[in-house]
C-alpha cells in the first residue's frame, strides 16, 4: 500500500459504489490511502477482498450486494455506523448501444436501476446524515453520453442525462444546507466495463463518430482523481456541475 503525501480526507467517511474496479476502486485507494474511512460497496466478493488486502492498515468496510437493492443501501448506511461525509456514486452499466426501436424492457431497467435508481436511493440515505452535520460531498458518475446522443444507446444515454438532472435537482436542493453535489462526466475509460455493440444499426451509427471525435481512453485513476477533488475541501465553491474529464472530447 502506497500512502499519498496529503490527508484530504482525514476523519471523514465515504461510501463508495462500485469500488471493486475501475473508476470505483481508484477512487476508494485514493480516499482510503489518503486518511479516510471507506465503505466500499460491489456486487463482487473476490474483487472486495482483494481491495481489502491492497489497502491494509486503512479503515475500509466492505459490503457486498447489488446497490440497486435497498437493502444493500441499509447496509452501507450500517456499516457508516451513523456518519457519511463523501457519498461517490460509481457503480454503473452501459448498454449495447442499442437504439430505442432495439432496446428490450429488461435492458432499459436495468441500465436505470444501476446508473439512476440506485444512485438516488444511496443520495436519500445519506442526505440525513448529512444534514445532520450540516455539511457533505456528492460525486455522481455521469457520461460524455449526459451531453450528446452519439456515445451509448438509447437506455445508456437516457440514463446519463438523468445522472446528471439528478445532480443538479440535488445541488439546488441541498446546497443551502451544506452538501454540495457534482457529477465528473468521462469520455472513454480504460475499465471492465462491457462496451460491446449489440445491434449492428447502433455500430453503424455510432462507430464513424467516435472514431472521429473520440480523445483516447483515460485511465480510472485519472477519473477517480477528480472524483476525489470534487469531493474535497479543495472543490468547496463547486456545486451542480457536471465537470467533464474527457481528454477535450466534449470541446469537439
Amino acid at each position: 500500500m502506497t500512502e499519498f503525501p496529503t490527508r484530504r480526507f482525514h476523519g471523514r467517511t465515504a461510501i463508495v459504489t462500485g469500488a471493486g474496479s475501475g473508476i470505483g476502486r481508484a477512487a476508494a485507494l485514493i480516499f482510503a490511502t489518503e486518511g479516510g474511512t471507506v465503505i466500499a460497496s460491489d456486487i463482487a466478493a473476490d474483487r472486495l477482498s482483494e481491495l481489502k488486502r491492497d489497502l491494509t492498515g486503512c479503515d475500509v468496510r466492505t459490503v457486498v450486494g447489488d446497490v440497486t437493492r435497498e437493502e444493500t443501501v441499509r447496509d452501507l448506511i450500517d456499516a457508516a455506523a451513523g456518519r457519511v461525509d463523501i457519498l461517490a456514486n460509481i457503480a454503473g452499466i452501459m448498454d449495447g448501444v442499442l437504439p430505442a426501436d432495439e432496446v428490450d424492457d429488461a435492458t432499459w431497467q436495468r441500465v436505470f436501476d444501476v446508473n439512476v435508481t440506485a444512485a438516488l436511493r444511496t443520495t436519500r440515505a445519506v442526505v440525513p446524515l448529512m444534514r445532520e452535520r450540516g455539511v457533505g460531498a456528492i460525486v455522481n458518475i455521469a457520461s460524455e453520453a449526459s451531453f450528446r446522443g452519439s456515445v451509448g444507446g438509447a437506455a445508456y444515454t437516457a440514463s446519463k442525462h438523468a445522472v446528471a438532472g439528478l445532480t443538479k435537482s440535488s445541488a439546488f436542493m441541498y446546497g443551502p444546507i451544506g452538501i454540495r453535489t457534482n457529477a465528473v462526466a468521462p469520455g472513454a475509460v480504460v475499465t471492465a466495463l462491457d462496451v460491446s455493440w449489440r445491434s449492428d444499426y447502433g455500430a453503424a451509427r455510432t462507430g464513424p463518430v467516435l472514431q472521429a471525435t473520440m480523445t483516447p481512453p483515460a485511465s480510472a485513476e485519472q477519473i477517480a482523481a477528480t472524483v476525489a477533488w470534487l469531493a474535497s475541501d479543495e472543490a468547496a465553491n463547486i456545486n451542480g456541475v457536471i465537470l467533464p474529464s474527457d481528454g477535450g472530447w466534449s470541446a469537439a
